[in-house]
């Protein structure tokens, strides 16, 4: 039974709480551990969005006859950061003419380059329907709270290709995931690599072996505090090497997924001499497998692959999971097996000028992705009779 085509009503959140969990759950029931209500919840009251964090939530409900029939996570930024999905040359160019390319409204999942739903229904709800009415409520709130621009990060194919259809630029980028095709077992898996890249990725494995090293996977309720609080460590000691800083994400954050979505969680950890040296976070459900943070206190050569990369492919194979997504970028991915696929934004601009700018831009950059994709297919290490 489908609902009538009576008028749509829509209400803007500062919060999730204002929502709430059971109207959130009731519409994202379906959806993967970064949709849910307790992931989108332990962002907001940790700290690593609202506030000072340039993410400021702003989260749609849309309402038919009384009755919530979806809702869109969105955010005001005033930054580009934790996007994934580049925008920089926009910003600068926006400021070169004098104009305010901040704050802009996002459709995403902050910090999260993983494609899934942002739009989320009842079932009865027509997406074809409901999508003009949408956007032109979004155009509107665009008006109305001087922002500049509505961006819809890593969005399903589908939703996609239907706000392009009603104006919203389409953008490809190319991600690099593994995909599970019934293999029995990690050895079975490289069977299927040509003998030379089936022999350098053996030889990576065993050089983490031959220093010592042992990995091993906890997962579900078998994670504790002492896992948590070592995982935080790792990742909060990685980021002030790197960049200077302790994070995007706050230690309360990862303290209440832990909490609250253990179930969809696996850890990886690396012992030396018995004692723990680095560790990789990964969120999966039946569905896909997602590798999403990594810190190590050691820089051990081949260390980030044997954690990041062949321990999430073990894992995969031994639940029945179809997909593994480790993160964005990264060509080395190509020859251990992660096969390049195709990512979509959509993007409107206020301003016609800008907003027929970077259509030009975006069919330009299109082309050239395209491209890349199929020189990154020609790369892959499996047998010629399977590429």
């Amino acid at each position: 039974m489908s609902i009538s085509s009576s008028k749509y009503t829509f209400k803007f959140s500062t919060s999730i709480e204002q929502i709430g969990q059971t109207i959130w759950d009731n519409l994202a029931k379906d959806s993967s551990p970064f949709c849910q209500y307790p992931f989108l919840h332990a962002l907001e009251t940790s700290g690593s969005v609202g506030g000072k964090s340039g993410w400021q939530p702003f989260h749609l409900v849309i309402y038919q006859n009384s009755m919530a029939v979806g809702i869109l996570p969105l955010y005001k930024k005033t930054h580009s950061y934790g996007e994934y999905v580049f925008d920089f040359a926009w910003a600068n160019t926006y400021r070169q003419y004098g104009v305010n390319y901040y704050p802009k409204l996002v459709a995403a999942i902050p910090f999260t380059p993983v494609t899934g739903a942002r739009l989320m229904l009842d079932e009865r709800v027509g997406k074809q329907q409901l999508l003009p009415i949408l956007c032109q409520e979004i155009t509107n709130q665009l008006k109305l709270t001087g922002m500049s621009s509505m961006h819809w990060l890593f969005v399903e194919q589908d939703i996609s290709q239907l706000l392009h259809e009603h104006g919203q630029i389409q953008r490809h980028s190319v991600q690099f995931q593994w995909f599970n095709r019934q293999y029995s077992s990690f050895e079975d898996y490289l069977t299927h690599f040509n003998s030379r890249k089936r022999k350098n990725v053996k030889k990576e494995r065993l050089k983490v072996t031959t220093e010592g090293i042992k990995v091993v996977r906890v997962h579900g309720e078998h994670l504790t505090e002492e896992n948590m609080q070592f995982f935080y460590h790792c990742y909060k000691q990685t980021y002030l090497k790197r960049s200077g800083h302790n994070g995007y994400l706050t230690e309360m954050f990862f303290e209440q997924i832990f909490r609250d979505l253990h179930h969809n969680l696996m850890l990886v950890i690396a012992l030396k001499d018995g004692q723990p040296i680095a560790s990789a976070l990964f969120i999966f459900d039946q569905n896909q497998l997602c590798g999403r943070y990594w810190g190590a206190l050691e820089e051990i050569h081949n260390l980030h692959f044997e954690c990041c990369y062949y321990q999430g492919i073990e894992f995969c194979i031994e639940q029945n999971i179809a997909r593994f997504n480790p993160g964005t970028q990264g060509e080395h991915k190509i020859l251990r097996g992660f096969e390049p696929i195709y990512c979509y934004s959509n993007h409107s601009l206020k301003e016609l000028a800008f907003h027929e700018a970077v259509e030009r831009f975006i069919q330009q950059e299109n082309t050239q992705i395209e491209q890349y994709k199929n020189d990154a297919e020609k790369l892959l290490p499996f047998r010629q009779s399977e590429a």
